[in-house]
């Protein structure tokens, strides 16, 4: 059996430009990095009305070790909706180079339903991250040199909430002392860095419009305070323009190709556990743009991505999906029912049958609190047998839950059609029905709290009994409140295998409250983010990365990314 990246170099991609052709994309706004990838200028949607073509949204179950596929099922599901005809692109999030080389590995979906080049897009792709993380650090460098010259604006230096960042899970740079040397070297002080997809930067790149909005959102950052408790911001030193020249060519969306030459956009690469789980707005807007139908994905679970897509992201930029697909696997559902990973290959009805209320969950959330049409894609693996995926799909059935089956991994865009079959009906059904934005709900309303926000999410997503606050977030929020933040939505931090904050709480756990640790503002961004459990902004290694696998020989080829 061929691994991920044998079958993804053993395809024959067709040049970007004909790619670029096929989407729509004029040549005056095609850059080139290469053969097989090019930037697409923002400038394309200039002046352009909003485009009304359909948008898909695909979420998962909480992952497991055992994998859902979400990427591999969002390909493959554009691939057959171009297979039924339809003028289809993809809107992805690019690969951190944290989880490639940590635990979970590449991330440009998977068998015959995947993104290329995929060594590219897993490794440096075409420099975006770098340019984050660029921007990020210039901004800390120009805080700390404020205070070593004077500090006229008079910042506490305990109160600096700002961090470096790097694109790799190191955990030795979590808490650090920095400035150390001599007068000459800076002031001493604790400092900490985090990876570069939890940088607001990052989130302020996904969530900017165009070049005047990016710049905008970049001064609005909050790097610390005064001694007298005044945010300081990146506008008080002066370094938003800065930050956005770094920024100007990353922030074109990056246009690739599927396995079967439907064109795609993978750009920008928040992580959902941790900040808002979304590809930028700027390549949603183009695929909606050039396509009449943009297949895209939010990370991790429903309870995050697509919470936060829902919540966060269709708040901000008035978007709204036409259809939810929820993707789950029987591997999954069993490790949910209690099953090792080692285990579960083999076939256990009861263990499924107990994993289901995750998926089941997931699903009343999307139909439920948002008010959004749902189908449910079983995603196939080699192993599963026929009892398992009947058990799957009679159950859903019986509760009224839409369901397909889904084979892309293994047969391409040929394995979802009926996933694309059902994904149509459900829109069409929804334009034969009149259906409006206005049926559209978010899970709070605008005028809650901050902390009625943090409970409203915890009770009607999570299905917590309820939230403590520690009390160092109860006077955060009372602080962010009072200098006027109280207004935005609300990003939560918690752990991605879990409806809980205790990641060792599977399937659909009950009685059980969220605590809030920490709750800071970003303001860039636009949303306050709420740390809970013991969630990391810095993750690390572990005994056995990805990386060990990771090679490159005489000619070369890369081998181990999948």
């Amino acid at each position: 059996m061929l691994t991920d990246i044998e079958i993804a170099q053993a395809c024959e991609p067709a040049p970007i430009a004909e790619v670029a052709r096929k989407a729509g994309v004029p040549d005056e706004y095609l850059e080139a990095y290469g053969k097989y990838k090019a930037k697409v200028d923002y400038n394309l949607l200039a002046g352009k009305p909003s485009h009304p073509g359909k948008l898909v949204l695909v979420t998962a179950i909480n992952p497991t070790p055992a994998g859902e596929g979400k990427t591999t099922t969002t390909v493959g599901l554009a691939d057959a909706l171009a297979l039924r005809g339809k003028n289809v692109m993809v809107a992805l999030r690019e690969p951190s180079l944290g989880p490639v080389f940590g635990i979970k590995g590449g991330a440009a979906g998977g068998g015959y339903a995947q993104v290329v080049p995929m060594e590219d897009i897993n490794l440096h792709f075409t420099g975006d991250f770098h340019a984050i993380g660029a921007a990020n650090n210039l901004l800390a460098a120009l805080l700390d040199a404020h205070i070593q010259n004077g500090n006229e604006l008079n910042i506490d230096v305990r109160k600096i909430t700002w961090k470096r960042v790097v694109d790799m899970n190191d955990r030795q740079l979590r808490h650090i002392v920095d400035g150390l040397g001599g007068k000459a070297h800076g002031v001493p002080r604790e400092d900490g860095f985090d990876i570069t997809v939890a940088s607001e930067v990052m989130a302020i790149f996904c969530l900017a419009t165009s070049i005047t909005d990016l710049k905008e959102r970049l001064g609005r950052i909050v790097v610390g305070y005064t001694y007298d408790d005044k945010p300081v911001t990146a506008h008080d030193l002066k370094a938003e323009g800065a930050m956005a020249a770094l920024l100007k060519d990353a922030l074109k969306p990056n246009l690739v190709q599927t396995l079967e030459g439907t064109p795609a956009f993978v750009h920008g690469g928040p992580f959902a556990n941790i900040a808002h789980g979304c590809n930028s707005i700027m390549a949603t807007n183009m695929a909606l743009e050039l396509g009449d139908w943009c297949v895209t994905e939010a990370g991790f679970g429903a309870d995050l991505g697509a919470e936060k897509f829902l919540d966060i992201k269709c708040r901000l930029c008035g978007l709204r999906p036409d259809a939810v697909v929820v993707v789950a696997t029987v591997r999954a559902l069993k490790n949910h029912g209690g099953v090792a990973k080692d285990a579960l290959d083999e076939e256990n009805l009861e263990a499924l049958e107990a994993g289901l209320p995750n998926l089941l969950q997931h699903v009343s959330n999307i139909t439920d609190v948002y008010n959004l049409p749902c189908v449910v894609a079983i995603n196939a693996f080699p192993t599963d047998t026929r009892a398992e995926l009947d058990l799957v799909e009679t159950k859903c059935r019986e509760l009224g839950v839409n369901v397909a089956l889904s084979e892309v991994w293994a047969r391409g865009g040929q394995g979802g059609v009926d996933l694309a079959d059902e994904v149509i009906r459900l829109c069409e059904q929804g334009d034969e029905a009149g259906r409006s934005a206005d049926t559209f709900t978010f899970s709070y309303a605008d005028e809650l709290s901050i902390a009625g926000k943090i409970e409203a999410i915890a009770r009607r997503i999570y299905h917590a009994d309820g939230v403590v606050f520690e009390p160092a977030a109860q006077k955060e929020i009372a602080q962010l409140e009072e200098l006027g933040f109280g207004n935005l939505p609300v990003c939560m931090a918690k752990t991605q295998y879990s409806f809980s904050d205790d990641a060792s709480k599977l399937g659909a756990p009950e009685g059980f409250d969220i605590t809030v640790r920490q709750v800071k503002v970003s303001a860039g961004a636009g949303f306050i983010v709420a740390l809970t459990g013991s969630i990391m902004t810095m993750p690390g290694l572990g005994k056995t990365p990805a990386a060990h696998k990771i090679d490159v020989d005489e000619k070369g080829v890369i081998s181990g990314l999948f």
